[in-house]
């Protein structure tokens, strides 16, 4: 692709160094296709070191591998999110990909001959003829409607925010809201300090045995890699997500520590109701209650109601743009360190194959 004074021009632009972006890469490599990634963070895999300290995969070592370079060590442990962190670094001083840190992506814009143009909080500009954008799971956090109702005394963090116990002050009562893993896993690190602590988890979600047997049995029989469209997926996207069976019963069995039912409201008082019980007044709330898309810096016509990219198994109607990393960008495991070299391999090949 010419160069533009006063622009950096390549064929190909990764927007994130994460699992998705790495994986991309790996596979753009592979096809000796020009390429540079931006990644906002000054390490690659930083989303990993800004998660709570006590959090570990929820996929084994043999099952969370990138295509091309193993996990070091047993296959049968689950990681730390540090040790996450250290292999996608790994991964990519292995490969020498070209990795330009500190260039978080401001605007993405499509131009009248086909390409891509983009700006960075830095100043620098880009341009490209393809540009897969990898930034993950949505990353805004989400609350619901009527956490405005709290008085402004208890500390509200979002899960995103929150990393140890030490953050939350006092020995009153804490709220975890949220009915996924993270949920879980930080009510029983709050709960380890003694305080009392109130978790509203809707009831309908089930738990599953995250052992090595069942990433087996799910691998196996093909669940993970269940297409989104297909009839399989689309009774899997139905069903409420899964939390791990062993999380969900350590904290079932904690004297300290009582489940309210999902949150309905939240009071004046400090006080947050659940469908089978209500809290008493909080020091504190946790709301992992997940992300909601944040794309206002990409201007292309690809966007739902919610802001969601449309797009089908990652490609969008606009020729040379793609996601990868999305929950169900393709299947189960999309999201997944499991699923990204998977979905990056399809998406890259189909996407060099556009003109």
């Amino acid at each position: 692709m010419p160069s533009v004074s006063g622009v950096i021009a390549i064929d190909n632009i990764v927007i994130g160094a994460g699992q998705a972006g790495l994986a991309a890469a790996y596979y753009l490599q592979q096809h000796r296709a020009p390429f540079i990634v931006l990644e906002a963070a000054d390490t690659a895999g930083s989303a990993w070191t800004a998660r709570y300290d006590s959090l570990r995969l929820f996929s084994p070592v043999w099952a969370s591998g990138l295509p091309g370079r193993p996990w070091p060590g047993s296959p049968w442990h689950y990681p730390t999110t540090l040790e996450a962190a250290a292999y996608l670094q790994a991964y990519a001083a292995h490969f020498a990909f070209p990795v330009v840190f500190g260039r978080r992506v401001t605007r993405l814009r499509p131009l009248a001959d086909g390409s891509f143009q983009l700006e960075t909080a830095v100043g620098a500009t880009y341009r490209a003829r393809r540009v897969l954008v990898a930034t993950g799971p949505y990353m805004a956090p989400r609350l619901p409607a009527f956490a405005s109702n709290l008085p402004t005394n208890p500390l509200q963090l979002h899960s995103s925010q929150y990393q140890r116990p030490s953050q939350v002050p006092g020995r009153g009562a804490v709220a975890v809201v949220g009915s996924g893993n993270s949920a879980l896993q930080i009510a029983a690190d709050l709960a380890v300090s003694g305080r009392p602590v109130y978790i509203a988890f809707d009831e309908r979600v089930k738990p599953f045995a995250n052992n090595h047997l069942g990433w087996l049995i799910m691998v196996l029989t093909g669940l993970l890699r269940a297409p989104g469209h297909s009839r399989l997926g689309r009774w899997l996207r139905r069903q409420p997500e899964t939390v791990v069976s062993r999380d969900f019963i350590h904290l079932r069995r904690l004297t300290n520590v009582q489940f309210v039912g999902r949150a309905i409201a939240a009071q004046p008082d400090g006080c947050l109701q659940g469908q089978l019980a209500t809290t008493p007044p909080l020091e504190a709330v946790v709301w992992a209650t997940g992300f909601r898309p944040a794309y206002d810096w990409l201007e292309a016509p690809i966007f739902d109601t919610d802001g969601r990219p449309r797009h089908h198994r990652g490609l969008t109607a606009v020729p040379g743009l793609a996601f990868l990393g999305l929950p169900w960008l393709d299947n189960r495991g999309s999201a997944l360190l499991y699923g990204a070299g998977r979905d990056a391999r399809r998406v890259v090949r189909t996407l060099l194959q556009q003109p």
